[in-house]
């Protein structure tokens, strides 16, 4: 697992996708929250990060699926994959391995947001903000990277083509954000079911979470999406 992991890493980092792919990552949230008049954190008024923790999971439905859109197709098209079936490791170790990695290059994105903690911090009138609430929102932002992640290896098992693979996993986040929550919204639903139909989506969870309560129900709703999502990638190996 750990050498799947490894390697997995250094080919991301082997080539100039890798680092366009974070910078832009970090670019992008700079400009909307210190640039961009309608959204610049520096006019809101007071010491909150609500609007980086709102922008993050757009940024995230590109950032992410570019990231794992070579995990498994670029094996089955350079034909490594059946090297990777021969050797020792299960496919559950493979999948362990894909998911490992791409959550460690999700962790060294997120992690120099950190500074803007700090810049907020320091901007403070009466020098302190709710630590609390923004450790509970970062935790909601980590969980909310680590689902997309295991849905863009999901859908990076059903083909050899990495651009395919990058379409159907934007498209299949995007689905599973919004789409439930559209789909609560139409009036046949209204009452009780709009309720129960939003909480099938993942935007109802990581709202609840980036306000900063850590809810175990929200928890556990992104740790079954992900074990279900990296259940069926293994499902995927073991039929090819």
């Amino acid at each position: 697992m750990w050498s799947i992991c490894r390697k997995d890493i250094e080919q991301f980092f082997s080539s100039l996708i890798g680092y366009v792919a974070i910078v832009l990552f970090l670019l992008l949230n700079g400009i909307f929250l210190f640039v961009l008049p309608e959204s610049n954190m520096l006019d809101f008024g007071y010491a909150s990060l609500e609007r980086f923790f709102d922008l993050t999971p757009w940024v995230f439905l590109i950032l992410i699926p570019a990231i794992t859109m070579r995990s498994v197709s670029e094996e089955y098209r350079l034909g490594t994959f059946e090297l990777l079936k021969t050797g020792p490791l299960k496919a559950q170790e493979i999948v362990a391995g894909k998911f490992l990695s791409v959550s460690l290059i999700l962790l060294l994105a997120i992690l120099p947001t950190l500074i803007y903690v700090v810049t907020i911090h320091s901007l403070s009138i009466t020098g302190n903000i709710d630590v609390g609430a923004v450790a509970g929102s970062y935790i909601g932002l980590l969980m909310l990277g680590l689902t997309f992640a295991s849905i863009g290896i999901c859908c990076s098992s059903f083909t050899s083509n990495a651009v395919v693979a990058f379409l159907l996993s934007a498209f299949a986040c995007v689905l599973l954000y919004f789409g439930f929550n559209a789909l609560s919204r139409i009036p046949a639903f209204s009452g009780n079911a709009d309720y129960y139909i939003e909480m099938i989506g993942i935007d109802f969870h990581y709202r609840s979470m980036s306000r900063g309560v850590v809810d175990s129900r929200d928890v556990i709703y992104f740790l079954s999406c992900i074990f279900l999502m990296l259940f069926i990638t293994k499902k995927n190996m073991d039929n090819r």
